[in-house]
């Protein structure tokens, strides 16, 4: 299947890959149980040939090793190494975080948004956007994890998010960017604790429901932008009043389903035995939802506050 996020649609998460299936597990050799049928499941590329455990005896040195194999305890296979783990993406995804979060609060500090300095912060942060957003189109357009534009990346987009985060934390609701951080926490728990237990079910429908929607969603966003660059004001009105309250609704909402889709494929990427340096990648796409939820939050409280 290909993600939400561009990088799991690029490497080690999609269906080109072929290692995260849906309603597909692995068994021995790399196979996948379901995949009949199944346009997002087409069996495990990292499967290497397993070598039979009963070929040589590993206990040949072992005075009790024929003991051990006279009550039935098969020697034990060699374990396999260099595959990513659960610890390998929380390590990779908080290394990416935290680096996001330092950056923003030096942002924060360093670029004053008072009305004599707010236009050289907002042109700085918007410099910064851009150059994040050619950095995540080069990692996801990379055959491989690279962590030097992976963290760039959120360097970079700790520097937008803290001017933007001060600007409506200082000019328009005081305590919107810790709303805001509260608001993505809360939304990052409920879905994890809702896909693992089981209320969640990420299939081929939900796939596709979720991508039909987003690409509805940021289209609309691209037209209601246009009229506001050429037309002036706030475009359709999409992003503020009573419509903007429900789209950042709707953003919010969009945000907890691609949370839904990485936690899938990062489950399934484990299960299958994806290469370590991949965590990388599942860092990046984790990374890239929670600032699309954070940046929705701030944009819903900005627009709550300004209704006032």
């Amino acid at each position: 299947m290909r993600s939400s996020n561009p990088v799991f649609s690029r490497r080690g998460f999609s269906r080109d890959n072929g290692y995260a299936g849906f309603n597909a597990q692995p068994q021995a050799g790399g196979a996948a149980v379901g995949t009949q049928g199944n346009p997002y499941a087409q069996g495990n590329p990292y499967a290497q040939p397993q070598a039979d455990p009963y070929a040589q005896n590993p206990y040949a040195q072992n005075p009790y090793a024929q003991q051990d194999l006279q009550h039935g305890a098969p020697p034990q296979a060699p374990a396999t190494t260099g595959r990513m783990t659960m610890d390998d993406v929380v390590l990779r995804t908080a290394t990416t975080l935290g680096v996001l979060v330092v950056t923003a609060a030096v942002a924060w500090a360093a670029l004053p948004v008072d009305d004599a300095n707010i236009g050289r912060s907002y042109g700085i942060a918007i410099g910064a956007a851009l150059i994040g957003m050619v950095l995540a189109l080069v990692q996801s357009f990379k055959r491989k994890a690279s962590p030097a534009l992976i963290v760039s990346y959120a360097a970079f987009e700790g520097v937008f998010l803290g001017v933007v985060s001060s600007v409506v934390d200082n000019r328009i609701a005081s305590g919107a960017a810790m709303q805001a951080v509260i608001g993505t926490l809360a939304v990052f728990a409920a879905v994890l604790v809702a896909y693992k237990a089981g209320w969640i079910r990420v299939n081929r429908r939900f796939y596709g429901f979720v991508m039909a929607a987003a690409l509805g969603f940021v289209l609309l966003m691209m037209v209601n932008l246009l009229f506001a660059v050429f037309g002036g004001g706030d475009g359709l009105g999409f992003r503020s009043g009573g419509l903007g309250i429900v789209f950042g609704i709707i953003g919010v909402l969009l945000g907890a389903c691609f949370l839904a889709l990485d936690f899938k494929q990062v489950e399934d990427g484990i299960a299958y035995g994806a290469p370590r340096e991949e965590a990388w990648l599942a860092a990046f796409g984790l990374t890239m939802t929670l600032v699309w939820i954070y940046l929705e939050f701030l944009r819903l409280i900005a627009i709550l506050n300004s209704n006032d």
